[in-house]
């Protein structure tokens, strides 16, 4: 939806609410074109229903506004004296508008002393969880997001098992762009095969402020921009369906490139405006390569597969003269050339052309590609056929413009064009895990309102290899992501401090007894 139909859209509900409890608000004294203002009108229900006026905020908050209305709903229609479990199930069953056949059909007495506290126990219950359950949004939505690591994309940084937190304060919280969902959940119904929310209406996108930008080497959380592939909630043989933004499949991937600049990859290795990108210590690019053996030596590979923290090594031949490591690090590689039995290793480098990579023109393979020009919000590129294939989801999908080629000429929104203006940033994504990671490489560019969030803190490494205890990988809980030097686990420290509030909350309550 645009901004206009938006206005329009607020405009309707503000008619139906008007509509539906002017007769209300002359009930409790005030005039009935306080029903009709915008927002003032939530000011003085809030009044009417004897609830802070900061609840007016959550009606607004997507996806709190949810949770909200039906509060509002049934605590309207109590302060009216219509407390009754038959009152609640209708106004619930009917989105609200079960407040018309109040305001229209019955004796409408304010009770502007009612309780406030819940009656019984279930009623105090529901009450809690529901507030909970805001808190839990607005921190699930704006704040930080917990997350897990579900491919090897970037083995060795994160690892398959990592459950991480995902601040969205660092870029931006992003205001949801999908109006109508189940909160805390992403695109379906946990344990169900069916979808968690609507594709109408849809909010424009807005970001709220960022306390930094996205650098080169951050690893970010991004919706996958290309995802439109089958999905299990789906009936088999139809086509992929396509995904509001926001729900779009969450992927984690290290930004190597941001917007202006000059990508190539050569290689195997990026190389930004010229000069090969250097990525941090924490980081651990992996590569495949190919052992060559004697075939003589005994060799221990159970032993040097544990040691080096590989799982997907593979040997060929029945004399066993290859082996073959699909994600292997150059240090990694540097252990094996002095293992004896190993005559050579050689990293193994895709020179090939391949159709999959982007931008789809036969030309390049995934270790040898660009240079290519990462867009930045109001920059001009000019539009030929050449340029074509870079930039035609960014104009098209990206940024909503309907773009044809009449003979020779271009026609952007009907009318003919020559160069075209980037609205929004774009980056460049890739995996650590080089050939064992689909990214930018295969699908282009990551559009700035497809940004998540940015991992922060590994709270729990869960390995589904080890036994018993050693499930948790003990030096990776309470680790950061970012940072110099290598990882170091706080969970020691976390467990200080929370032996230090037990300790303390006791002695505490001790003394207190012991006064009375």
């Amino acid at each position: 939806m645009t901004l206009y139909s938006w206005f329009v859209f607020f405009l309707a509900i503000q008619i139906i609410h008007f509509l539906g409890t002017w007769k209300m608000y002359q009930a409790t004294g005030r005039k009935s074109w306080e029903a009709a203002i915008p927002v003032y009108n939530s000011i003085i229900l809030m009044k009417i229903i004897k609830r802070p006026t900061w609840w007016t905020l959550l009606l607004f908050i997507p996806i709190i506004n949810l949770i909200m209305f039906p509060v509002v709903w049934v605590e309207t229609l109590r302060s009216f004296g219509k407390k009754s479990t038959l009152d609640t199930i209708l106004v619930l069953f009917t989105l609200g508008f079960y407040i018309y056949y109040v305001n229209y059909t019955q004796k409408l007495q304010h009770n502007p002393d009612r309780k406030l506290t819940a009656e019984n126990k279930t009623g105090d219950t529901i009450s809690s969880l529901l507030f909970a359950v805001i808190v839990a949004t607005l921190v699930h939505t704006y704040v930080i997001q917990p997350y897990t690591i579900p491919t090897s994309s970037l083995e060795k940084s994160l690892l398959i098992g990592d459950f991480l937190f995902v601040s969205k304060i660092n870029y931006g919280p992003r205001v949801p762009m999908t109006t109508v969902a189940l909160p805390m959940v992403h695109d379906s119904i946990p344990l169900t095969k069916s979808k968690s929310y609507l594709s109408w209406p849809q909010l424009p996108y807005f970001r709220l402020p960022a306390i930094q930008k996205i650098n080169r080497c951050d690893i970010v959380v991004f919706n996958w921009p290309v995802d439109t592939v089958h999905y299990f909630f789906e009936p088999k043989g139809r086509p992929g369906v396509i995904k509001p933004i926001d729900k779009k499949s969450n992927y984690v991937k290290r930004c190597v490139g941001i917007p202006g600049d000059s990508l190539s990859i050569k290689d195997g290795f990026v190389f930004i405006n010229g000069k090969k990108l250097i990525l941090p210590e924490r980081a651990k690019p992996q590569f495949s390569y190919s052992v060559a053996l004697d075939g003589k030596t005994s060799i221990d590979f159970e032993t040097i597969f544990k040691e080096l923290d590989i799982t997907d090594g593979f040997l060929t031949n029945e004399k066993r003269d290859t082996i073959y490591f699909r994600a292997l690090t150059e240090a990694g590689a540097d252990r094996l050339k002095n293992t004896p039995g190993v005559t050579g290793i050689k990293r193994i480098i895709d020179k090939g052309n391949d159709n999959a990579i982007f931008p789809h023109i036969n030309k390049w393979s995934q270790d040898n590609m660009g240079p290519i020009y990462i867009p930045e919000a109001g920059k001009t590129v000019a539009l030929n056929n050449e340029s074509l294939p870079f930039y035609k989801e960014i104009i098209t999908n990206y940024e909503g413009n309907e773009l044809k080629l009449e003979g020779s000429k271009f026609l952007i929104n009907g009318k003919p064009a020559t160069t075209y203006t980037f609205k929004q940033n774009y980056y460049w994504m890739m995996g650590d895990n080089r050939h064992n990671s689909e990214d930018s490489r295969y699908w282009g560019y990551v559009p700035e309102d497809h940004i998540v969030g940015k991992p922060v803190f590994i709270w729990l490494s869960w390995d589904t290899n080890g036994k018993g205890i050693n499930k948790i990988r003990w030096d990776r809980v309470f680790t950061t992501v970012d940072g110099e030097g290598q990882p170091q686990s706080y969970f020691k420290y976390f467990l200080m401090i929370l032996a230090a509030y037990f300790i303390g909350e006791f002695f505490w309550k001790k003394r207190k007894a012991n006064k009375e």
